[in-house]
Parts: structure tokens; sequence; C-alpha cells
């Protein structure tokens, strides 16, 4: 699968909200993938104590998503999926500019997945959220 390829599907398959977070490939691999997300002011928390970060919301929805995609580019295809398990740790903020997020896939059997997501501002900053998925296949 390219990344064009993937870019596409992550058009035609996921809800609006998801699309809006604007996440897409950069690299493929047989283990895992790679993305970028663009932070802009829609996904940073304003105002109070702790403004001008990246949301955790925006974070678990985007590594939610970034496993979906690296799964998909591991199988060349799109196989239907939920989500069971979903755990966020948040180690640093990520404020305003490039997020990377880079996908392990750590198991993908006949009837679940498993991923680790890694998030760091681009350009090699330190590690900031980890989000750890499971993934039921729906059609095994």
């Amino acid at each position: 699968m390219t990344l064009e390829e993937l870019a596409a599907l992550h058009e035609e398959v996921f809800a609006p909200w998801v699309k809006a977070l604007r996440i897409r490939p950069v690299e493929i691999g047989p283990a895992g993938a790679r993305f970028l997300m663009p932070a802009g002011a829609d996904l940073v928390r304003r105002g109070g104590e702790g403004g001008g970060v990246i949301c955790g919301q925006a974070l678990a929805a985007a590594g939610d998503t970034a496993s979906v995609m690296a799964l998909v580019a591991t199988l060349e295809r799109f196989r239907p999926c939920t989500t069971t398990d979903l755990s966020v740790r948040f180690l640093r903020p990520l404020g305003e500019g490039e997020v990377e997020i880079a996908v392990s896939i750590l198991s993908n059997g006949r009837r679940m997945a498993a991923t680790q997501a890694e998030f760091r501002a681009a350009g090699g900053g330190k590690l900031a959220a980890t989000v750890s998925c499971g993934f039921a296949w729906l059609d095994a």
C-alpha cells in the first residue's frame, strides 16, 4: 500500500470529525507506520491554567486513528474493527505545531490486534504521550 492510497482510505472511511485531525501518513513499514498531525488552534486548549497545549481528547483520537491506519497499511486493505481498549499516558504537554505519531503494531492476530502510538513534537522532540490500543476484528 502506498502513502497516497492510505491517505485516500483515511478520507473514505473515517468520520468527518476524525478527518478534521488531518493526520497524514509519512512512512509505512512492516511493523508499523509514522504520521504527522498539524496541531493548530482548533486542537489547542485555551485559557485558564495550562492553556496553549493540545487537548488530551485530540491525542486519544489521533492515537486510535493512526493505529487503525497502521494496521490497514500492514494488511494492505481495510479490515472492519472496533476499539476494545484504549489507554493514554500523558508525559509532557505538546503545544501548537506539527506532531509526529509513530505507531508500532504489537500483535495482529486472527481475532484481535494491539498497537502502541508514541507522540512527539515533530523534529525529534521528547516523548510527550503514548496511546495503547486493542482492536477486535469484526470479520473474524
